[in-house]
Protein backbone atom coordinates (compact mmCIF):
# COMPACT_ATOMS: atom_id res chain seq x y z
CA UNK A 1 0.00 0.00 0.00
CA UNK A 2 1.38 3.31 -0.76
CA UNK A 3 0.55 6.42 0.66
CA UNK A 4 0.05 9.51 -0.75
CA UNK A 5 2.59 12.67 -0.10
CA UNK A 6 1.21 15.33 1.50
CA UNK A 7 1.48 18.54 3.32
CA UNK A 8 -0.79 17.54 6.07
CA UNK A 9 -0.61 18.12 9.92
CA UNK A 10 -2.66 15.66 11.84
CA UNK A 11 -2.68 17.48 14.92
CA UNK A 12 -2.90 20.58 14.13
CA UNK A 13 -0.28 23.38 13.96
CA UNK A 14 -1.10 27.10 14.03
CA UNK A 15 0.74 29.56 12.10
CA UNK A 16 1.67 33.23 12.35
CA UNK A 17 2.88 35.76 9.67
CA UNK A 18 5.43 38.36 9.08
CA UNK A 19 4.56 41.80 7.50
CA UNK A 20 6.70 42.84 4.46
CA UNK A 21 7.17 46.40 3.98
CA UNK A 22 8.39 47.53 0.98
CA UNK A 23 9.53 50.80 0.02
CA UNK A 24 12.24 52.26 -1.69
CA UNK A 25 12.66 56.03 -2.67
CA UNK A 26 15.98 58.36 -2.55
CA UNK A 27 16.95 61.31 -3.86
CA UNK A 28 18.52 61.34 -7.01
CA UNK A 29 22.04 63.61 -7.38
CA UNK A 30 21.96 66.30 -10.35
CA UNK A 31 24.91 65.95 -12.39
CA UNK A 32 27.93 68.71 -12.75
CA UNK A 33 26.99 69.78 -16.11
CA UNK A 34 23.08 70.43 -17.09
CA UNK A 35 22.40 68.97 -20.87
CA UNK A 36 21.54 71.39 -23.21
CA UNK A 37 18.34 69.18 -23.79
CA UNK A 38 16.40 67.00 -21.10
CA UNK A 39 15.11 64.10 -22.43
CA UNK A 40 11.79 63.67 -21.57
CA UNK A 41 11.50 61.58 -18.25
CA UNK A 42 9.38 58.32 -18.59
CA UNK A 43 6.88 58.55 -16.11
CA UNK A 44 7.37 55.37 -13.57
CA UNK A 45 4.67 52.86 -13.69
CA UNK A 46 2.16 52.72 -11.08
CA UNK A 47 3.26 50.28 -8.83
CA UNK A 48 -0.22 47.57 -8.99
CA UNK A 49 -1.98 47.07 -5.94
CA UNK A 50 -0.78 43.63 -4.61
CA UNK A 51 -2.90 40.44 -4.33
CA UNK A 52 -4.50 40.59 -1.17
CA UNK A 53 -5.60 37.09 -1.46
CA UNK A 54 -1.72 36.05 -1.78
CA UNK A 55 -1.06 34.50 1.61
CA UNK A 56 1.00 37.28 3.88
CA UNK A 57 3.66 36.37 6.70
CA UNK A 58 3.34 37.87 10.06
CA UNK A 59 0.93 37.75 13.46
CA UNK A 60 0.47 36.40 16.87
CA UNK A 61 -2.69 33.85 17.12
CA UNK A 62 -3.78 33.35 20.15
CA UNK A 63 -5.94 30.45 20.93
CA UNK A 64 -7.69 30.26 24.19
CA UNK A 65 -8.53 26.85 25.48
CA UNK A 66 -10.65 25.61 28.94
CA UNK A 67 -7.82 22.70 29.26
CA UNK A 68 -4.55 23.30 30.61
CA UNK A 69 -2.07 20.79 29.02
CA UNK A 70 -0.22 18.24 30.97
CA UNK A 71 3.04 17.39 28.48
CA UNK A 72 4.02 17.51 25.32
CA UNK A 73 4.77 13.92 24.34
CA UNK A 74 2.32 11.99 22.25
CA UNK A 75 4.10 8.62 23.92
CA UNK A 76 2.76 9.89 27.24
CA UNK A 77 -0.11 12.44 27.22
CA UNK A 78 -3.73 11.27 26.63
CA UNK A 79 -5.30 14.99 26.84
CA UNK A 80 -6.65 16.88 24.11
CA UNK A 81 -5.11 20.40 24.91
CA UNK A 82 -1.41 18.44 25.09
CA UNK A 83 -2.23 16.66 21.87
CA UNK A 84 -2.96 20.13 20.04
CA UNK A 85 0.37 21.61 21.41
CA UNK A 86 2.08 18.35 20.13
CA UNK A 87 0.78 18.91 16.78
CA UNK A 88 2.57 22.43 16.82
CA UNK A 89 6.00 20.77 17.66
CA UNK A 90 6.04 17.60 16.18
CA UNK A 91 5.39 15.23 12.53
CA UNK A 92 4.56 11.87 12.39
CA UNK A 93 5.83 9.54 9.72
CA UNK A 94 1.75 10.36 8.26
CA UNK A 95 -0.53 11.96 8.79
CA UNK A 96 -4.53 12.26 7.54
CA UNK A 97 -6.61 14.56 5.27
CA UNK A 98 -10.09 15.71 5.78
CA UNK A 99 -11.24 12.71 4.32
CA UNK A 100 -9.13 10.93 7.13
CA UNK A 101 -7.10 9.11 4.28
CA UNK A 102 -3.52 8.77 5.71
CA UNK A 103 -0.79 11.10 3.93
CA UNK A 104 2.91 11.22 4.11
CA UNK A 105 4.67 13.83 6.45
CA UNK A 106 7.95 13.03 7.17
CA UNK A 107 7.33 9.61 5.49
CA UNK A 108 8.08 10.13 2.10
CA UNK A 109 6.70 6.45 0.68
CA UNK A 110 5.49 3.67 2.79
CA UNK A 111 4.72 0.19 1.54
CA UNK A 112 3.41 -2.44 2.92
CA UNK A 113 4.12 -6.33 1.99
CA UNK A 114 1.72 -8.26 0.51
CA UNK A 115 0.83 -10.29 3.71
CA UNK A 116 0.34 -7.09 6.05
CA UNK A 117 3.53 -7.58 8.00
CA UNK A 118 6.51 -5.98 6.66
CA UNK A 119 6.23 -2.29 6.37
CA UNK A 120 9.40 -0.50 4.23
CA UNK A 121 9.61 3.48 4.95
CA UNK A 122 11.62 5.59 2.79
CA UNK A 123 12.42 9.03 5.14
CA UNK A 124 12.51 12.73 3.87
CA UNK A 125 16.02 13.98 3.89
CA UNK A 126 14.87 17.47 3.91
CA UNK A 127 14.23 17.65 7.43
CA UNK A 128 15.91 19.51 10.47
CA UNK A 129 14.88 19.50 14.12
CA UNK A 130 14.43 22.75 16.14
CA UNK A 131 18.22 22.87 17.23
CA UNK A 132 18.90 22.38 13.40
CA UNK A 133 20.63 18.74 13.70
CA UNK A 134 19.55 16.25 10.87
CA UNK A 135 16.24 14.57 10.98
CA UNK A 136 16.91 10.89 10.19
CA UNK A 137 16.05 7.13 11.06
CA UNK A 138 18.01 6.87 14.17
CA UNK A 139 15.36 9.10 15.43
CA UNK A 140 12.52 6.29 14.15
CA UNK A 141 14.34 3.79 15.49
CA UNK A 142 14.60 5.48 18.81
CA UNK A 143 10.90 6.62 19.33
CA UNK A 144 9.60 3.15 18.64
CA UNK A 145 11.34 1.28 20.59
CA UNK A 146 10.46 3.29 23.54
CA UNK A 147 6.65 2.09 24.20
CA UNK A 148 8.24 -1.76 23.29
CA UNK A 149 10.95 -1.24 26.02
CA UNK A 150 9.60 -3.11 29.30
CA UNK A 151 10.49 0.28 31.32
CA UNK A 152 7.52 2.01 29.58
CA UNK A 153 4.85 3.16 31.52
CA UNK A 154 2.80 5.24 28.71
CA UNK A 155 -0.70 4.81 27.90
CA UNK A 156 0.67 3.90 24.10
CA UNK A 157 1.77 0.78 23.97
CA UNK A 158 -0.89 -1.07 22.55
CA UNK A 159 -0.12 1.37 19.15
CA UNK A 160 3.26 -1.03 18.79
CA UNK A 161 3.10 -3.93 20.58
CA UNK A 162 2.91 -5.89 17.78
CA UNK A 163 5.90 -4.86 16.22
CA UNK A 164 8.90 -7.63 16.15
CA UNK A 165 11.81 -5.30 15.04
CA UNK A 166 12.35 -2.18 13.26
CA UNK A 167 15.47 -2.15 11.54
CA UNK A 168 17.62 0.77 10.03
CA UNK A 169 18.52 0.06 6.55
CA UNK A 170 19.67 3.29 5.98
CA UNK A 171 19.97 6.97 7.14
CA UNK A 172 16.22 7.77 5.58
CA UNK A 173 15.02 4.02 5.25
CA UNK A 174 13.30 1.69 7.63
CA UNK A 175 11.85 -1.47 7.88
CA UNK A 176 9.25 -2.54 10.57
CA UNK A 177 8.05 -6.23 10.89
CA UNK A 178 5.13 -6.84 12.64
CA UNK A 179 4.58 -10.56 14.46
CA UNK A 180 0.59 -10.38 13.17
CA UNK A 181 -0.85 -7.90 10.69
CA UNK A 182 -2.95 -4.36 12.55
CA UNK A 183 -4.84 -3.12 10.37
CA UNK A 184 -4.94 0.46 12.58
CA UNK A 185 -1.10 0.35 12.19
CA UNK A 186 -0.73 2.00 8.50
CA UNK A 187 -2.49 5.10 10.30
CA UNK A 188 -2.47 5.10 13.82
CA UNK A 189 0.62 3.29 14.49
CA UNK A 190 2.58 5.47 12.39
CA UNK A 191 0.93 8.75 13.61
CA UNK A 192 2.90 9.74 17.30
CA UNK A 193 5.27 12.42 17.11
CA UNK A 194 9.02 11.08 16.71
CA UNK A 195 11.24 12.37 18.94
CA UNK A 196 14.84 13.73 19.05
CA UNK A 197 17.13 10.50 19.63
CA UNK A 198 20.23 13.02 19.81
CA UNK A 199 18.61 14.26 22.83
CA UNK A 200 16.71 11.64 24.67
CA UNK A 201 18.62 8.36 23.43
CA UNK A 202 20.70 8.18 26.58
CA UNK A 203 17.41 8.79 29.03
CA UNK A 204 16.25 5.66 30.62
CA UNK A 205 12.74 4.40 29.62
CA UNK A 206 11.62 4.41 32.60
CA UNK A 207 12.27 8.17 33.34
CA UNK A 208 11.31 9.33 29.90
CA UNK A 209 8.11 9.99 30.70
CA UNK A 210 8.96 12.48 33.79
CA UNK A 211 11.57 14.41 32.22
CA UNK A 212 12.11 17.64 31.67
CA UNK A 213 12.23 18.07 27.65
CA UNK A 214 8.36 17.06 27.96
CA UNK A 215 7.45 20.23 29.85
CA UNK A 216 10.49 22.53 29.61
CA UNK A 217 12.68 22.31 26.26
CA UNK A 218 10.43 19.88 24.02
CA UNK A 219 12.42 19.76 20.40
CA UNK A 220 10.71 18.30 17.09
CA UNK A 221 10.00 18.63 13.35
CA UNK A 222 7.25 20.29 13.42
CA UNK A 223 6.26 23.63 11.50
CA UNK A 224 6.72 25.42 15.56
CA UNK A 225 9.14 25.53 17.97
CA UNK A 226 8.54 25.42 21.61
CA UNK A 227 9.39 29.20 23.51
CA UNK A 228 7.58 28.87 26.89
CA UNK A 229 5.28 27.77 28.76
CA UNK A 230 3.69 29.19 32.05
CA UNK A 231 1.86 26.78 34.06
CA UNK A 232 -2.26 27.91 33.93
CA UNK A 233 -1.27 30.48 31.95
CA UNK A 234 0.20 30.21 28.32
CA UNK A 235 1.91 28.39 25.97
CA UNK A 236 4.04 29.63 22.97
CA UNK A 237 5.53 28.55 19.71
CA UNK A 238 7.38 30.42 17.21
CA UNK A 239 7.34 29.85 13.73
CA UNK A 240 10.34 27.44 12.21
CA UNK A 241 12.16 28.90 9.90
CA UNK A 242 13.66 25.58 8.46
CA UNK A 243 10.42 24.32 8.43
CA UNK A 244 10.34 21.08 5.68
CA UNK A 245 7.61 23.02 3.89
CA UNK A 246 8.48 26.36 4.30
CA UNK A 247 8.39 29.11 7.15
CA UNK A 248 4.69 28.62 8.61
CA UNK A 249 2.59 32.51 7.86
CA UNK A 250 1.85 32.66 11.45
CA UNK A 251 5.02 34.25 13.43
CA UNK A 252 3.62 32.67 16.51
CA UNK A 253 1.36 31.19 18.57
CA UNK A 254 0.38 31.74 21.77
CA UNK A 255 -2.15 29.19 23.52
CA UNK A 256 -3.64 30.53 25.99
CA UNK A 257 -5.16 29.16 29.10
CA UNK A 258 -8.96 30.31 30.30
CA UNK A 259 -10.60 27.74 32.54
CA UNK A 260 -13.96 29.41 32.41
CA UNK A 261 -16.10 29.56 29.33
CA UNK A 262 -17.75 32.98 30.36
CA UNK A 263 -14.16 34.60 30.41
CA UNK A 264 -12.96 32.87 27.50
CA UNK A 265 -16.35 34.73 25.48
CA UNK A 266 -15.25 38.21 27.02
CA UNK A 267 -12.02 37.91 25.45
CA UNK A 268 -12.86 36.30 22.23
CA UNK A 269 -15.15 39.58 22.03
CA UNK A 270 -12.76 41.59 22.95
CA UNK A 271 -9.91 40.48 21.10
CA UNK A 272 -7.62 39.22 23.37
CA UNK A 273 -8.01 35.86 22.22
CA UNK A 274 -8.44 34.97 18.74
CA UNK A 275 -9.32 31.29 17.98
CA UNK A 276 -11.34 29.33 20.34
CA UNK A 277 -14.50 26.08 19.90
CA UNK A 278 -17.37 27.69 20.81
CA UNK A 279 -20.07 25.57 22.68
CA UNK A 280 -23.16 25.28 20.79
CA UNK A 281 -24.91 27.43 23.68
CA UNK A 282 -23.16 30.03 22.57
CA UNK A 283 -23.35 29.83 18.71
CA UNK A 284 -25.56 32.40 18.57
CA UNK A 285 -23.78 34.82 21.15
CA UNK A 286 -20.59 34.73 19.19
CA UNK A 287 -22.10 35.13 15.88
CA UNK A 288 -23.05 38.72 17.03
CA UNK A 289 -19.75 39.47 18.09
CA UNK A 290 -18.02 41.86 15.68
CA UNK A 291 -14.97 40.72 13.15
CA UNK A 292 -15.62 37.57 14.02
CA UNK A 293 -16.35 34.38 11.47
CA UNK A 294 -17.49 30.93 12.52
CA UNK A 295 -16.52 27.42 10.85
CA UNK A 296 -18.30 24.75 12.06
CA UNK A 297 -19.00 20.76 10.85
CA UNK A 298 -19.62 17.33 12.89
CA UNK A 299 -16.57 16.68 15.28
CA UNK A 300 -15.37 13.09 15.68
CA UNK A 301 -15.66 12.58 18.84
CA UNK A 302 -18.51 11.73 21.69
CA UNK A 303 -19.31 12.78 25.16
CA UNK A 304 -19.44 10.51 27.82
CA UNK A 305 -20.65 9.68 31.58
CA UNK A 306 -18.82 6.70 32.99
CA UNK A 307 -18.41 4.83 36.21
CA UNK A 308 -15.26 3.46 37.55
CA UNK A 309 -15.65 -0.35 37.91
CA UNK A 310 -13.08 -1.38 40.08
CA UNK A 311 -15.76 -0.39 42.51
CA UNK A 312 -17.84 -3.74 43.11
CA UNK A 313 -21.02 -1.96 43.02
CA UNK A 314 -20.87 -0.79 39.35
CA UNK A 315 -19.22 -4.15 38.07
CA UNK A 316 -22.88 -5.17 37.12
CA UNK A 317 -24.59 -4.98 34.05
CA UNK A 318 -27.57 -3.73 35.20
CA UNK A 319 -26.74 -0.92 37.26
CA UNK A 320 -25.11 0.34 34.59
CA UNK A 321 -27.83 -0.32 32.19
CA UNK A 322 -30.06 1.34 34.58
CA UNK A 323 -27.90 4.51 34.33
CA UNK A 324 -28.30 4.74 30.95
CA UNK A 325 -32.39 4.38 31.17
CA UNK A 326 -32.35 7.13 33.84
CA UNK A 327 -30.66 9.70 31.96
CA UNK A 328 -33.35 11.60 29.73
CA UNK A 329 -30.25 12.19 26.80
CA UNK A 330 -32.79 13.59 23.94
CA UNK A 331 -33.83 16.28 26.44
CA UNK A 332 -30.22 16.85 27.59
CA UNK A 333 -29.14 17.56 23.78
CA UNK A 334 -32.12 19.73 23.36
CA UNK A 335 -32.07 21.78 26.89
CA UNK A 336 -28.45 21.67 27.87
CA UNK A 337 -27.25 21.54 24.40
CA UNK A 338 -29.69 23.91 22.55
CA UNK A 339 -30.34 20.74 20.06
CA UNK A 340 -26.27 21.42 19.07
CA UNK A 341 -25.08 17.86 18.76
CA UNK A 342 -26.64 13.77 18.26
CA UNK A 343 -27.89 11.47 21.00
CA UNK A 344 -25.33 8.96 20.77
CA UNK A 345 -25.33 4.92 21.30
CA UNK A 346 -21.91 3.56 20.41
CA UNK A 347 -18.20 4.88 20.59
CA UNK A 348 -17.65 5.57 17.16
CA UNK A 349 -18.62 8.92 14.91
CA UNK A 350 -21.13 8.37 12.18
CA UNK A 351 -18.88 10.11 10.17
CA UNK A 352 -16.68 6.96 10.21
CA UNK A 353 -16.74 4.57 7.71
CA UNK A 354 -17.45 1.41 10.25
CA UNK A 355 -20.18 3.35 12.25
CA UNK A 356 -23.46 1.38 12.92
CA UNK A 357 -26.10 2.39 15.11
CA UNK A 358 -27.53 -1.50 14.63
CA UNK A 359 -27.68 -2.10 18.44
CA UNK A 360 -29.53 -2.40 21.73
CA UNK A 361 -30.79 1.30 22.78
CA UNK A 362 -31.78 2.22 25.85
CA UNK A 363 -33.91 5.27 25.79
CA UNK A 364 -34.88 7.20 28.84
CA UNK A 365 -37.07 5.08 30.80
CA UNK A 366 -36.66 5.90 34.90
CA UNK A 367 -39.42 3.06 36.16
CA UNK A 368 -37.19 0.66 34.10
CA UNK A 369 -33.85 2.33 35.77
CA UNK A 370 -35.31 1.67 38.97
CA UNK A 371 -36.31 -2.25 37.83
CA UNK A 372 -32.73 -3.10 36.80
CA UNK A 373 -31.46 -1.29 40.15
CA UNK A 374 -33.81 -3.83 42.21
CA UNK A 375 -32.89 -7.03 40.40
CA UNK A 376 -29.21 -5.84 41.02
CA UNK A 377 -29.99 -5.27 44.76
CA UNK A 378 -30.24 -2.17 45.35
CA UNK A 379 -33.49 -1.28 47.03
CA UNK A 380 -34.95 1.49 49.45
CA UNK A 381 -34.35 -0.73 52.46
CA UNK A 382 -35.01 2.07 55.28
CA UNK A 383 -37.31 4.61 53.43
CA UNK A 384 -35.08 7.53 53.62
CA UNK A 385 -35.03 7.81 49.67
CA UNK A 386 -31.99 6.68 48.65
CA UNK A 387 -31.26 3.24 47.18
CA UNK A 388 -28.91 1.14 49.69
CA UNK A 389 -27.38 -2.58 49.30
CA UNK A 390 -26.07 -4.64 52.24
CA UNK A 391 -26.07 -1.27 54.03
CA UNK A 392 -24.05 0.48 51.27
CA UNK A 393 -26.24 4.01 50.11
CA UNK A 394 -25.79 4.13 46.17
CA UNK A 395 -24.07 7.84 46.36
CA UNK A 396 -20.80 8.52 44.21
CA UNK A 397 -18.94 11.94 42.79
CA UNK A 398 -19.48 12.67 39.67
CA UNK A 399 -16.05 14.44 38.25
CA UNK A 400 -15.97 16.64 35.05
CA UNK A 401 -13.89 19.29 33.81
CA UNK A 402 -14.07 22.93 35.16
CA UNK A 403 -14.62 25.31 32.53
CA UNK A 404 -16.68 23.12 30.08
CA UNK A 405 -20.34 24.55 30.70
CA UNK A 406 -21.91 22.09 29.11
CA UNK A 407 -20.41 18.79 30.95
CA UNK A 408 -20.77 21.05 33.85
CA UNK A 409 -24.53 21.37 32.92
CA UNK A 410 -24.86 17.83 32.18
CA UNK A 411 -23.55 16.72 36.12
CA UNK A 412 -26.68 18.97 37.52
CA UNK A 413 -29.21 17.33 34.74
CA UNK A 414 -27.71 13.63 35.71
CA UNK A 415 -27.91 14.66 39.81
CA UNK A 416 -31.27 15.90 39.16
CA UNK A 417 -32.18 12.72 37.01
CA UNK A 418 -30.46 10.27 39.13
CA UNK A 419 -32.24 11.31 42.32
CA UNK A 420 -35.38 10.51 40.71
CA UNK A 421 -34.16 6.65 40.99
CA UNK A 422 -33.11 7.02 44.54
CA UNK A 423 -29.16 7.52 43.43
CA UNK A 424 -27.46 10.48 44.68
CA UNK A 425 -24.70 11.38 42.70
CA UNK A 426 -22.77 14.70 43.60
CA UNK A 427 -20.87 16.88 41.02
CA UNK A 428 -17.65 17.54 41.60
CA UNK A 429 -15.87 20.04 39.19
CA UNK A 430 -12.36 19.85 38.69
CA UNK A 431 -9.22 21.75 36.97
CA UNK A 432 -8.63 20.55 33.82
CA UNK A 433 -5.11 19.06 34.26
CA UNK A 434 -5.80 17.77 37.87
CA UNK A 435 -8.79 16.02 36.30
CA UNK A 436 -7.10 14.54 34.01
CA UNK A 437 -4.29 13.18 36.33
CA UNK A 438 -6.81 12.07 39.09
CA UNK A 439 -9.25 9.98 36.56
CA UNK A 440 -5.69 8.43 34.90
CA UNK A 441 -3.39 5.29 35.67
CA UNK A 442 -1.78 4.97 37.90
CA UNK A 443 -4.72 7.22 40.36
CA UNK A 444 -7.84 6.23 39.00
CA UNK A 445 -9.14 8.42 41.41
CA UNK A 446 -12.78 9.03 40.94
CA UNK A 447 -16.06 7.03 41.28
CA UNK A 448 -17.83 8.57 37.99
CA UNK A 449 -16.90 11.16 35.64
CA UNK A 450 -18.48 12.67 32.48
CA UNK A 451 -15.64 13.29 29.80
CA UNK A 452 -15.23 12.81 25.91
CA UNK A 453 -12.84 11.11 23.28
CA UNK A 454 -11.69 12.74 20.12
CA UNK A 455 -11.47 9.94 18.07
CA UNK A 456 -8.89 8.64 15.54
CA UNK A 457 -9.60 8.85 12.09
CA UNK A 458 -9.48 4.83 11.77
CA UNK A 459 -12.23 3.11 13.37
CA UNK A 460 -10.56 0.81 16.37
CA UNK A 461 -11.93 0.38 19.91
CA UNK A 462 -8.76 -1.69 21.36
CA UNK A 463 -6.87 1.35 22.77
CA UNK A 464 -10.04 2.28 25.10
CA UNK A 465 -12.07 -1.02 26.28
CA UNK A 466 -9.45 -3.81 25.68
CA UNK A 467 -8.83 -5.34 28.88
CA UNK A 468 -5.56 -5.23 28.59
CA UNK A 469 -5.58 -1.35 28.69
CA UNK A 470 -6.92 -1.41 31.92
CA UNK A 471 -3.74 -0.92 33.78
CA UNK A 472 -1.73 1.37 32.09
CA UNK A 473 -3.79 2.62 29.15
CA UNK A 474 -7.23 4.63 27.89
CA UNK A 475 -9.63 1.98 29.26
CA UNK A 476 -10.00 4.30 32.33
CA UNK A 477 -13.60 2.84 33.45
CA UNK A 478 -12.06 -1.04 33.54
CA UNK A 479 -14.24 -2.34 31.65
CA UNK A 480 -13.54 -6.22 30.68
CA UNK A 481 -15.23 -8.26 28.54
CA UNK A 482 -13.47 -11.06 27.04
CA UNK A 483 -15.53 -11.80 24.26
CA UNK A 484 -15.16 -8.12 23.09
CA UNK A 485 -11.60 -8.27 23.49
CA UNK A 486 -11.06 -11.58 21.15
CA UNK A 487 -12.90 -9.35 18.77
CA UNK A 488 -11.15 -6.71 18.85
CA UNK A 489 -7.97 -8.10 18.80
CA UNK A 490 -9.17 -10.39 15.45
CA UNK A 491 -10.70 -6.87 14.01
CA UNK A 492 -7.34 -5.67 13.90
CA UNK A 493 -5.74 -8.48 11.74
CA UNK A 494 -8.58 -7.56 8.80
CA UNK A 495 -7.12 -6.04 6.10
CA UNK A 496 -10.65 -5.56 4.24
CA UNK A 497 -12.81 -2.74 4.80
CA UNK A 498 -16.13 -4.19 4.39
CA UNK A 499 -15.07 -7.26 6.70
CA UNK A 500 -13.62 -4.96 9.42
CA UNK A 501 -16.86 -3.08 9.34
CA UNK A 502 -18.91 -6.43 9.87
CA UNK A 503 -16.54 -7.40 12.92
CA UNK A 504 -17.04 -3.61 14.18
CA UNK A 505 -20.64 -4.09 13.88
CA UNK A 506 -20.80 -6.70 16.11
CA UNK A 507 -18.30 -5.28 18.82
CA UNK A 508 -20.94 -2.51 18.71
CA UNK A 509 -23.70 -4.76 19.54
CA UNK A 510 -21.78 -5.69 22.69
CA UNK A 511 -20.47 -2.73 23.94
CA UNK A 512 -23.94 -1.21 23.73
CA UNK A 513 -25.05 -4.22 25.45
CA UNK A 514 -22.70 -3.95 28.10
CA UNK A 515 -22.66 0.54 28.72
CA UNK A 516 -19.34 0.52 29.35
CA UNK A 517 -20.17 3.92 29.34
CA UNK A 518 -23.21 6.22 28.85
CA UNK A 519 -22.78 7.57 25.62
CA UNK A 520 -23.74 10.83 25.91
CA UNK A 521 -24.02 12.39 22.35
CA UNK A 522 -21.80 13.53 19.28
CA UNK A 523 -21.25 17.00 19.31
CA UNK A 524 -20.61 19.63 16.69
CA UNK A 525 -17.29 21.79 16.51
CA UNK A 526 -17.79 25.87 15.79
CA UNK A 527 -14.29 27.51 15.31
CA UNK A 528 -14.82 31.24 15.98
CA UNK A 529 -11.92 33.40 14.38
CA UNK A 530 -11.13 36.70 13.10
CA UNK A 531 -12.43 37.30 10.00
CA UNK A 532 -9.45 37.96 8.46
CA UNK A 533 -7.71 34.59 9.55
CA UNK A 534 -7.09 32.71 6.31
CA UNK A 535 -6.11 29.67 5.35
CA UNK A 536 -8.23 27.20 7.62
CA UNK A 537 -10.22 24.32 6.07
CA UNK A 538 -12.27 22.47 8.66
CA UNK A 539 -11.41 19.09 9.58
CA UNK A 540 -13.59 16.97 12.27
CA UNK A 541 -10.60 15.73 14.16
CA UNK A 542 -7.85 18.43 13.70
CA UNK A 543 -8.93 22.00 15.01
CA UNK A 544 -5.33 23.19 13.65
CA UNK A 545 -5.49 21.17 10.60
CA UNK A 546 -2.56 22.38 8.28
CA UNK A 547 -1.87 25.23 10.84
CA UNK A 548 1.19 25.67 8.48
CA UNK A 549 -0.96 27.19 6.08
CA UNK A 550 -3.22 29.70 8.24
CA UNK A 551 -2.43 33.57 7.77
CA UNK A 552 -3.93 36.84 8.64
CA UNK A 553 -5.20 39.07 5.88
CA UNK A 554 -4.31 42.66 5.98
CA UNK A 555 -5.04 46.06 4.17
Amino acid sequence: MKLKKSAWLLLCLTLVMSLFLAACSGDSTAPAETPKEEKPKEETPKEEPKDTNEPQFGGDLIVGSIGSPTLFNSLYSSDNSSGEIEGFIYNGLVGGDTEFNPVNDLASDVQMSEDGLTWTIKLRDDVKWHDGEQFNADDVVFTYNVPLHEDYDGPRKSAFEGIESITKVSDYEIVIKLSKIDATFGTTGLSYGILPEHILGAVPVAELGEHEFNTKSPIGTGPFKFAEWKDGEYVKVVANEDYYEGRPYLDSITYKIVPDQNALLAQLQAGDVHYINVPGTDLETVKEFPGIKIQSGLALSYTYFGVNQLQDRFKDVRVRQAFTHALDREGIVEAVMNGDGEVAHVPESPLSWAYSDDVTKFEYNPEKAKQLLAEAGWTDTDGDGWLDKDGEKLSFTVKTNQGNKIREDIAVVLQQQFKEIGVEAIPQIVEWSAFIEQVTAPNWDYDAMILGWALSTFPDLYDIFHSSQMEQGLNFTHWDNAEASKLMEDARQILDRDEYKKAYAQIYKIVSEEQPYTFLYYPNAHYAMPENLEGKEFHARAAFYDINKWWFKTE
